[in-house]
């Protein structure tokens, strides 16, 4: 088995090396570590609703550059800093997987970093 990994020597706030990759596959199943809304090493501004944006543009760049998407994706794990934020959040999420959903849990968590939301997922395609 071929295991690969993607996006290693990444840095994170503050521009800390970040110890551990941004997504790994083996056997044409896809994981990809927990994203927030980072941007160049920052937490970016605004509310759940363009944290949420940010972080799935995250998710969908590292599944891209493994050469998945979004309709590989079988199972998705949400932590929301605020309960409150649930229907606000659930409404930008909607936007990306549609009719075609993926098995999903979705917690509230205090968080490591100052951000609202993290998701990761994991993702399948036949190798």
């Amino acid at each position: 088995m071929t295991i690969t990994r993607y996006g290693t020597g990444q840095s994170g706030a503050g521009k800390q090396a970040l110890p551990f990759a941004r997504a790994v596959e083996a056997n044409g199943w896809l994981y990809v570590s927990g994203q927030v809304a980072m941007e160049n090493g920052e937490i970016v501004g605004g509310g759940i609703i363009a944290q949420t944006r940010k972080t799935m543009e995250n998710v969908i760049a590292i599944l891209e550059e493994a050469g998945y998407g979004l309709e590989h994706v079988v199972r998705v794990g949400v932590w929301l800093d605020d309960p409150r934020d649930f229907w606000s959040f659930n409404g930008v999420y909607a936007e990306y997987f549609g009719d075609h959903p993926p098995a999903r849990a979705c917690v509230q968590s205090s968080m490591m970093v100052d951000c609202k939301v993290e998701i990761d997922c994991v993702a399948y395609k036949a190798p």
